[in-house]
């Protein structure tokens, strides 16, 4: 191990490559995240329900699912997903995107979430070199592809990954890897508050919910990463870009004001840019502001 840190701090191509492979490895796995976890909180849900407003009744026997059991299987012949199958990327290259058995396709979204993964952490650990900041950042990076992601398909932003990549930040900050304490505890708290407070003054308006807890959740977790100076950027790219997919996407499946759009990948995606730049940008702005 002691070899392996030393290599990666002397040799970037070493770095790089090790995050890259790495990353691949992780993005497999968190496609079983990103499938499985709703459906166990699902049912989590449903166990809870009946235990509150129906103890009395018969528990239904589940069988285990979790992110580890049941094996990996085709959807369309259950067929069990051998080892050699499951290499990242490669496996998929081998079959030719079809199962070793029945030949049904395979969703090419797999290989794209482990290559998406993979090449997300290996640009970050690029930006911020062999350290602390890199293989914090690469963490992150993990955790947001989960987020944006479970929230595309489920408009859901769990707990699960919310809180412990909030108090992860809140910890870093304890050794001032990102920010300092002081600036990621009002960070995350300014993050909080702020949807918060949009999101009951919407709902006061319109008597409409505009957006969930969880995205509240997220950008406070953000906010202890890159601190209240942070916030700004995140809030601004966040709302700019989802607001031109938003109106895109409204045009296009024609269903105006009702169209329910995710807000949590453009919270993720702007609050891992401003990680990397936020201090460019401030820059960048001011220079502008006071030109």
């Amino acid at each position: 191990m002691d070899a392996l840190i030393q290599l990666s701090l002397t040799s970037p191509l070493f770095f790089l490559g090790l995050v890259f492979i790495v990353s691949l490895m992780v993005g497999s796995f968190l496609n079983v995240v990103i499938y499985r976890l709703p459906v166990m909180m699902e049912r989590s849900w449903q166990t809870e329900y009946q235990h509150y407003f129906a103890p009395d009744a018969e528990a239904e026997t589940q069988p285990t699912f979790n992110l580890v059991k049941p094996d990996s299987t085709c959807p369309h012949c259950q067929h069990k997903i051998r080892a050699w199958e499951n290499i990242p990327l490669i496996s998929y290259l081998l079959l030719k995107g079809r199962c070793a058995k029945c030949h049904s396709p395979i969703s090419i979204r797999y290989p794209l979430v482990e290559l998406f993964t993979a090449c997300a952490a290996t640009f970050i650990a690029w930006h911020f070199g062999p350290s602390t900041q890199a293989l914090a950042a690469v963490l992150i990076t993990y955790v947001l592809v989960a987020l944006i992601f479970i929230d595309l398909d489920k408009m859901l932003l769990p707990d699960q990954l919310t809180l412990p990549l909030l108090w992860f930040g809140l910890i870093l900050s304890t050794q001032n890897v990102f920010v300092s304490p002081v600036q990621a505890i009002a960070g995350a708290a300014a993050g909080y508050l702020s949807l918060w407070s949009v999101y009951w003054v919407f709902k006061l308006i319109t008597g409409k919910e505009g957006m969930g807890y969880g995205d509240f959740k997220l950008l406070a977790a953000l906010g202890a990463f890159t601190g209240l100076m942070g916030l700004p950027i995140i809030i601004l790219f966040s709302s700019l870009v989802g607001a031109c997919f938003g109106i895109v996407m409204m045009i296009t499946q024609k269903k105006g004001s009702t169209l329910a759009i995710p807000f949590g990948p453009y919270l993720a995606i702007a609050g891992w840019l401003t990680l990397m730049y936020k201090t460019e940008i401030t820059t960048a702005y001011l220079n502008w502001v006071l030109a």
